[in-house]
């Protein structure tokens, strides 16, 4: 696909992976708009990448509808690309794990964004196309100590691409699941700060690069997973 002047969304796009997917994806042509929940964070960034900004909470499922009517009048009333960016995670062992922990992370990870692919469809399929990117995880194929609520989270995620994959090829609707291991982002800090980088662990770059090769295969292929490794860590 060529991305010159194609419309993007991508959810939590302020910080990390997404405003670095944002960045490139600008520096292509495209047309992006980013979602995020803090809003001085959020336009800031949008100003200082060229972004289109939108102050969206997808744990917040009753909006979804209406925030995904807004987002796609901003993008000039279409959308080429959903990029599920957006995600949580809590951490802790199985004798400590709530029921409102596995709740907090699903309506984010799954509920939420299942919600609002749901509701970026049938733009899709109106127009005959679309491309959807789910930024899912290494812990959506092997799970790890602690990991209960999150990795439950993005096995779901894994799952649902493989389902949608199934159900919406006959739209030619593209979708991929991409699967950092650790990256060194904002995620799972308090604040919401960008974590200084470490030689051996990815970063955001790496993986907005894998977001945008996938993306510019030519139409008639499509990538449906890819797992990206940190070489020596």
């Amino acid at each position: 696909m060529d991305l010159l002047n194609k419309r993007i969304l991508i959810t939590g796009g302020s910080s990390g992976i997404g405003k670095q997917t944002a960045k490139f994806l600008i520096a292509k042509g495209a047309k992006v708009l980013i979602t995020g929940r803090a809003e001085e964070k959020l336009l800031k960034v949008a100003e200082e990448i060229g972004a289109i900004p939108m102050l969206f909470d997808i744990a917040q499922h009753n909006t979804i509808q209406d925030k995904t009517i807004a987002c796609v009048k901003a993008l000039d009333g279409g959308v080429d690309v959903l990029i599920n960016n957006a995600g949580i995670g809590e951490f802790a062992e199985l004798e400590d794990v709530s029921l409102s922990s596995f709740q907090r992370v699903f309506d984010v990870n799954v509920f939420g964004l299942s919600e609002l692919t749901k509701c970026i469809l049938p733009y899709f399929q109106e127009q005959g196309y679309g491309n959807i990117i789910n930024i899912g995880s290494t812990a959506a194929s092997k799970g790890f100590a602690f990991g209960s609520v999150y990795v439950a989270s993005k096995f779901a995620l894994r799952g649902l691409t493989q389902c949608w994959q199934a159900e919406l090829r006959k739209y030619n609707i593209r979708v991929t699941l991409i699967n950092p291991s650790e990256v060194v982002t904002a995620f799972g800090t308090e604040n919401r700060e960008e974590k200084p980088e470490e030689a051996r662990k990815l970063t955001a770059t790496e993986i907005a690069h894998t977001i945008v090769s996938s993306l510019e295969l030519d139409d008639r292929g499509f990538i449906p997973e890819v797992t990206v490794w940190a070489t020596n860590p």
